[in-house]
């Protein structure tokens, strides 16, 4: 019997950032979650490495776009 504490330490999905505000903008980005069309379609098989990267990025847009977002929900 493998005693590998590791083994048995499942991280948590990375929780989408839909804010069930869904309208696409002149360049197919959600006004809402900020994500693009493709990114909106792949989540559900990305990894959570991938998931924080493609919240950075939609904290980034919502920020060049003067969107009062942040990754969170923290002000």
């Amino acid at each position: 019997m493998s005693n590998d504490s590791t083994d048995s330490i499942v991280e948590k999905p990375v929780r989408s950032p839909c804010v069930s505000i869904c309208a696409l903008d002149e360049q197919d980005i959600c006004t809402g979650c900020q994500r693009t069309v493709d990114e909106i379609t792949r989540w559900s098989r990305m990894s959570n490495d991938e998931r924080r990267v493609v919240l950075g990025l939609c904290d980034e847009r919502a920020k060049a776009s003067g969107l009062m977002w942040t990754v969170g929900g923290a002000h």
